[in-house]
């Protein structure tokens, strides 16, 4: 085809859909991404509860694809509208999530799996404020350190720092009475990122971390955990110890994971998800699926893709030019990425287990609606920013 000829059909191309949309300056890969793993998620999701209602095998996997296309057009709503009113109503949308938190605490809170996270809203419908708490804390926290006229290397006051930690400290408290160690924990790594992100100096990030070790090591020996908790970092160490209560997941994940070898035993085929012997796989443990049905490739496939929304992510808060995005960006792939190592970990042995979905691939509507929320968010950025548009 004649150079003329492919010229003119692109800008009939880019005329019809017009070049200065917004949807002509999304983010493709970081689009392809999400989608690639909602559709595999999808399969995972239908393979770990098709045994569970046997006169309708696909019920959840239904459910889950209608929060997905829920999910969906909330993406779609925040990646066409301007970023900047995040600006303007961040101290509101973190004020409705701790809201959210507080009715948790109260007779409106629901407990589901052993997790007091829940508001029922009937018809079968819960939401998860804990869950929405992630991106509204990245989004005041990132008003608080980037105030108007900031520079993007200019560095946060002592003040800001100090309200950004009472402001997570807030959130990780009541998400502690719950209790959610595995939240606690993607806070506490959330509010750390932004802050270092911010441009913290080096001498107060060392400080910060011994006084949170120091922390750590005071809620151990004060007895401040669970039991449960305590004997789940007991199994990390030790799997072998109590093979039939605490470390039955860590065990049975690892054989699952470990039965799928190379190519995996394929869909539907695997025998750790079809008899049920891996407790939560279609949440906190979706990744034992990918493992034993698709195999080592179907979980570097998995891994993968997830590496390519943080690097892209990487690159938007890299890239733009206004600090608050940049530190809301950057907040985003520190929440994602923490939350993926230690979902993976967890089946595979490397950390504790504790109650995180897996981004994109774990079933769940509220989970399911922060993510692509967050997602729209970062095309929003790469969309409007003006970096992006020379």
């Amino acid at each position: 085809m004649p150079e003329a000829v492919r010229i003119g059909r692109r800008s009939l191309v880019k005329r019809a859909v017009g070049q200065g949309s917004p949807i002509w300056r999304m983010d493709g890969l970081l689009f392809g991404a999400m989608i690639a793993l909602s559709v595999i998620g999808t399969l995972l999701v239908w393979s770990a509860t098709r045994t569970w209602i046997s006169n309708e095998p696909t019920s959840l996997a239904k459910k889950h694809v209608l929060n997905l296309c829920v999910g969906l057009v909330l993406y779609a709503v925040v990646a066409m509208s301007n970023y900047r009113w995040l600006r303007t109503y961040a101290p509101l949308v973190y004020g409705v999530a701790l809201l959210g938190l507080l009715l948790v605490i109260t007779p409106l809170g629901s407990t589901i799996n052993g997790h007091h996270s829940w508001i029922m809203l009937g018809g079968g419908f819960a939401v998860q404020p804990a869950e929405l708490a992630k991106p509204a804390l990245i989004v005041i926290m990132a008003r608080l350190l980037a105030r108007p006229g900031d520079k993007k290397k200019d560095r946060p006051r002592a003040v800001d720092v100090a309200l950004c930690a009472a402001a997570a400290g807030a959130a990780a408290a009541l998400v502690m009475l719950q209790p959610d160690l595995g939240t606690t924990m993607v806070i506490l790594v959330i509010t750390g990122g932004v802050i270092v992100l911010a441009g913290l100096r080096k001498r107060w990030i060392v400080l910060g971390v011994l006084v949170a070790a120091a922390g750590a090591m005071a809620v151990w020996s004060l007895g401040l955990m669970k039991p449960y908790q305590v004997a789940r970092f007991t199994a990390l160490i030790n799997p072998a110890s109590d093979p039939r209560g605490v470390g039955y997941n860590s065990t049975q994940s690892l054989v699952a994971i470990g039965s799928g070898e190379l190519f995996g035993k394929g869909l539907f085929r695997g025998g750790q998800t079809t008899g049920r012997f891996v407790p939560e796989q279609h949440t906190d443990f979706i990744f034992t699926v990918a493992g034993e049905e698709f195999g080592f490739v179907g979980t570097v496939t998995v891994v993968l893709l997830l590496g390519v929304i943080l690097l892209r992510g990487v690159k938007i808060a890299r890239s733009c030019e206004d600090r608050f995005a940049a530190l809301v960006a950057g907040g985003i792939v520190t929440w994602m990425g923490f939350q993926a190592m230690v979902n993976v970990g967890m089946t595979i042995g490397i950390m504790p287990i504790t109650g995180v979905p897996l981004p994109f691939v774990s079933y769940g509507g509220t989970a399911t609606f922060a993510n692509m929320v967050s997602i729209g968010i970062l095309q929003a950025i790469h969309i409007r920013d003006r970096s992006f548009s020379s």
